[in-house]
């Protein structure tokens, strides 16, 4: 059977005369006999040792898609409903048990294993009908009370639509009859529902906005085309993110491991070539250029003066660009200017930085106005394989100015801003995002 079917015991497939009595207030739905436990008459027809045959493919596929639209459309909406998978094991269980005939009563149900069972006029309908029958009955369900009206069942029902259910196996057989043929239809569920507390029963779902209250490990939201809500389901990428450039994702770690020539979180970053004058720094996948070179390989020449200071603060040079770019992106472009992205490594540099930026706010002099924020990148990020915060040379940053309550989003916000909405403390933000940025130049720069 399924690998992941719900495990049941070898009782569940001796014959039917085998199993115990239930217990009183035993919860399986038990078609037209039921609520009743009747023994078994001499020479009934046993359950079947021999599994009969399982439903094809095809039916196999109508029967757990209707059963997950059905559930789709509950009202009140369901809060915590799970999508059924099919179970090969259970599908052989109630396969043998519409192959009884449904002669004697449903078997009573195992450790978290219920029922649902009807036997029907031959060419009444198939699957498809006898499922539209089961869920009719909850127009007779009162979900405040958890009672259907009147002396009528609900069990099929609310066996269907047993939220925490998550699997489910069905079987169909034709059988003779004195007054013509008839067809046996049962389903198998696991978890099984339909359960009372001193006579009161549990409701077989918790109402609120779909999937809003899913579980842990079936954080997903899974909503075909013609459902109405939402059905919990283990989530197919819980990391919730992807990796590019045919990166390979580490679902328990939520980390890329990206090929040779790729880096960054996403494996979005195309490593440098070779570095022509400078180091290659393998954690950054990009060169670090000797000074007076600049370029993604260090191999442009820069001529002296590099460039036009806009702070100089004791033996560095500081400039602000006018225009907006990806972390990434500023880092090249700084880099081609024979710098980095600026490292601020103490208080002072903090406060004068703040200063510069918020006095520029008031006479701002921009020449692409193609930014998200009035927020500048410094050359800071997060690095996952390393769990900490370091500077674009690798070193860790001792000196930090972090805005209240920052950083906050590690791992998605990998790249940190200097942020115009907290006096130019720092915040973590995703890298994609559009900036303005600071170059910073050493002091051979500032010396030119």
């Amino acid at each position: 059977g399924d690998p992941g079917a719900f495990p049941v015991s070898p009782a569940a497939v001796r014959p039917f005369r085998e199993f115990p009595r239930p217990p009183e207030g035993s919860s399986h739905s038990q078609g037209h006999r039921e609520g009743t436990w009747t023994p078994q008459p001499p020479g009934a027809r046993p359950y079947p040792l021999l599994y009969p045959p399982a439903l094809s493919m095809k039916e196999t596929f109508l029967v757990l898609s209707l059963h997950n639209k059905l559930r789709s459309k509950v009202q009140p909406p369901a809060a915590n409903m799970q999508k059924l998978e099919w179970s090969g094991e259970l599908g052989q269980l109630a396969g043998a048990r519409a192959a009884s005939c449904l002669e004697g009563p449903a078997p009573p149900p195992a450790p978290q294993l219920g029922w649902s069972e009807v036997l029907l006029p031959a060419g009444t309908g198939g699957f498809g009908a006898v499922l539209e029958l089961w869920f009719a009955e909850g127009q007779r369900y009162d979900y405040r009370t958890g009672r259907c009206a009147g002396n009528a069942t609900c069990r099929h029902y609310t066996q269907l639509v047993w939220a925490t259910a998550g699997q489910l196996g069905c079987g169909r057989h034709r059988c003779p009859g004195p007054h013509g043929p008839s067809e046996a239809f049962a389903c198998a569920y696991s978890p099984g529902g339909n359960w009372e507390v001193a006579g009161t029963p549990i409701l077989p779902y918790k109402q609120g906005p779909w999937c809003s209250l899913c579980t842990a490990g079936l954080s997903g939201c899974f909503k075909s085309w013609d459902h109405s809500g939402g059905l919990c389901e283990v989530p197919r990428n819980p990391c919730r993110m992807s990796c590019r450039n045919s990166g390979r994702l580490d679902m328990s770690s939520c980390q890329c491991t990206c090929p040779a020539g790729y880096t960054g979180r996403y494996c979005q970053v195309r490593c440098s070539g070779q570095c022509l004058h400078g180091r290659f720094r393998k954690e950054e996948c990009s060169c670090l250029c000797d000074v007076g070179y600049g370029g993604a390989e260090c191999g442009t020449k820069i001529h002296f003066p590099f460039h036009a200071c806009d702070v100089r603060i004791d033996s560095d040079c500081f400039m602000v660009s006018p225009e907006a770019d990806t972390y990434y992106g500023a880092k090249i472009k700084c880099q081609e200017k024979g710098a980095m992205l600026a490292q601020i490594r103490n208080q002072k540099v903090q406060d004068i930085l703040s200063f510069y930026l918020s006095r520029l706010e008031m006479g701002n002099r921009v020449t692409d106005t193609d930014f998200e924020t009035g927020n500048f990148w410094i050359g800071l990020t997060y690095k996952t394989s390393k769990a900490s915060f370091r500077w674009d040379v690798g070193e860790t940053s001792s000196f930090t100015s972090f805005a209240f309550g920052q950083p906050d989003n590690q791992g998605f916000g990998n790249c940190v801003e200097m942020q115009a909405s907290a006096a130019f403390n720092w915040n973590d933000q995703r890298c994609k995002t559009r900036n303005r940025y600071i170059c910073q130049f050493g002091e051979w720069a500032a010396g030119s």
